[in-house]
């Protein structure tokens, strides 16, 4: 990755309201990252995928396989990105549904090893663990490298300058994360030696037997049809 390149950065947000407090944060963050790429001589190409507008397709995905044009595209953009900012509101101790629906349609082998800042906003501090108890494992199952620093603000956390000190952290460690080119160096030589899931890894499921015994079960047949 040369120094002219173009980091391309992915923001997720869930928040409802208009504006949003989940979209500021994410904004903020943003912002910072693409100041922080400038002075180490990087660009940065932002794209947002605002859930709300997906919600729909979000539910319809999960329910059937038919994936409409603008989850389709959400999803080319997290596919192509080099970094992502994910930030959702918090309700009754957990992530948004709508954030977490839409993270569950994704192919399991479409983020791993991307960069992720975490994220999370809050009406009370009692929700600030959301993110390393629930985010974390969330995206450590998906197989991201989320940043080290949490990344949450309820409202008293607007006026507090440690939540700037806080964004300037995670967006420091953003920026170097896609810097070394982690993701990409697995892509290219470490891709094999991870667990794939049917029909999610990238085209090297073609060599396996579909007319192996197991797989005739897998796909519904019975023992009795096993010779």
């Amino acid at each position: 990755m040369s120094l002219m390149d173009t980091f391309s950065i992915v923001v997720v947000t869930a928040g409802t309201g208009d504006p949003s407090s989940t979209r500021m944060l994410a904004d903020r963050t943003a912002q910072r990252v693409a100041e922080i790429a400038a002075k180490r001589g990087r660009q940065v190409a932002t794209r947002f995928i605002d859930l709300r507008e997906l919600a729909s397709e979000i539910t319809t995905a999960l329910v059937s396989p038919m994936v409409g044009p603008k989850l389709e595209k959400a999803i080319e953009s997290l596919g192509e990105a080099d970094g992502i900012i994910a930030a959702t509101p918090v309700y009754k101790a957990a992530a948004s549904g709508l954030f977490t629906s839409f993270f569950q349609t994704l192919d399991n082998d479409l983020l791993i090893a991307k960069p992720i800042v975490l994220a999370a906003t809050a009406g009370t501090a009692r929700h600030s663990l959301v993110v390393d108890e629930h985010l974390r494992s969330l995206f450590g199952y998906l197989r991201t490298t989320a940043v080290p620093t949490s990344l949450f603000a309820a409202p008293e956390d607007w006026s507090d300058p440690s939540l700037n000190k806080r964004i300037e952290r995670v967006a420091l460690e953003l920026v170097l994360l896609m810097e070394s080119g982690f993701a990409q160096k697995i892509r290219d030589e470490s891709w094999g030696s991870y667990s794939h899931e049917y029909g999610s890894a990238g085209g090297t499921e073609l060599g396996i037997d579909l007319d192996s015994d197991l797989m005739r079960l897998a796909a519904g047949g019975s023992a009795k049809d096993i010779q």
